[in-house]
Parts: structure tokens; C-alpha cells; sequence
């Protein structure tokens, strides 16, 4: 029995649900999100809440039950709060500043490099040396934060480079005489 699957997701107030076959969409104040189960579950709206329930016993609609429920409740969080992911830069001149749509980021090339935001995400840059990436859709909101860490990740030495808010980086010793 999945822990997760058996709670039913609540919907809280201006939030609303439509199941139409597999398909769950959700709107809420920040926009609409929607989700396709597999067929190994049956999902339903039922008192505020939506229930997700297993489709037999085999071992792939188990796990289905407790993925497909996680990916309704992500859904609700997407739509009422929305998801973020801070990013930190470290090193002597490296620095990010928003432009328009595009994220100028310096980073110790000999070019600036440009980053275009995707639609539907939000990035800040509310200092030099930090970065926000708000958005409805986690998975989204998690890659684009990972496409700019990419650009300069943190190396083990100096730990210069562009990390997760509170991320720790294992440090080397460097050479020894």
C-alpha cells in the first residue's frame, strides 16, 4: 500500500480541478497546469480533494499510484504558490544582471554570455551575485536553473562558479610544495 497514493490531494479555496479520461488540469490564481496518468490508475474530483486509486495490484500500478498523486499535488503547489530555485555566484568579477529577457551573466570568458528565458518562467537578478528562477512548473523552473549553472559550474578548489543557494561544493587541497 503506497503511504502517499492513499491521501487524497486537497484543492484550497480559488483553486479548481477537471478530470476529463487520464487527464487532470488544474487552475489556480498563477495559471493552469495539467497532468496525464498512465492507465494503471483511476483518478477523480470528489469533495474538494482529488483521489488518485490503483488500477489492480501489479507492481507497475503501485507504483503509479503514489507518482501520480505526487505529480496532482505538484500541480495544486504550482498553481497557489508557485516553485522557485535560488542560485548563487562566486568569484572575482563574476556577475549577473537581467536585460529585457535575456539574463546577461559574465563569468570569466572572454565573452558575456547571453541567456534567453523560456516562456512562462520568471528569472530575477536581485544582486550581482544571485539569481531567482520562479515559475508553475517544477521540472521547468529545476531545468532552467540547471541550463545556468551549466555555464560556469563550481570547481572544487576556489569554489568559483554558479551553485544552488546552500549547496555544499567538497573542496580539494591544491598542490603542495
Amino acid at each position: 500500500m503506497s503511504r502517499i497514493g492513499k491521501k487524497p490531494v486537497e484543492l484550497p479555496s480559488g483553486v479548481s480541478a477537471s478530470v476529463s479520461g487520464q487527464t487532470v488540469e488544474v487552475k489556480g490564481p498563477k495559471g493552469t497546469r495539467s497532468f496525464t496518468a498512465t492507465d494503471d490508475v483511476t483518478i477523480a474530483v470528489e469533495d474538494n480533494a482529488v483521489s488518485v486509486t490503483p488500477r489492480g495490484t501489479s507492481k507497475r500500478a503501485r507504483q503509479q499510484w503514489g507518482m501520480s498523486r505526487t505529480m496532482v499535488q505538484n500541480l495544486v503547489k504550482g498553481v497557489t504558490e508557485g516553485f522557485k530555485r535560488e542560485l548563487e555566484i562566486q568569484g572575482v568579477g563574476y556577475r549577473a544582471a537581467m536585460q529585457g529577457n535575456v539574463l546577461k551573466l559574465n563569468l570569466g570568458y572572454s565573452h558575456e554570455v547571453n541567456f534567453e528565458v523560456p516562456q512562462g518562467i520568471t528569472v530575477t537578478a536581485p544582486k550581482p551575485t544571485e539569481i531567482v528562477v520562479e515559475g508553475i512548473d517544477q521540472q521547468q523552473v529545476g531545468q532552467v536553473a540547471a541550463n545556468i549553472r551549466e555555464w560556469r559550474g563550481p570547481e572544487p578548489y576556489k569554489g568559483k562558479g554558479i551553485r544552488y543557494k546552500g549547496e555544499f561544493i567538497f573542496r580539494k587541497e591544491g598542490k603542495k610544495k
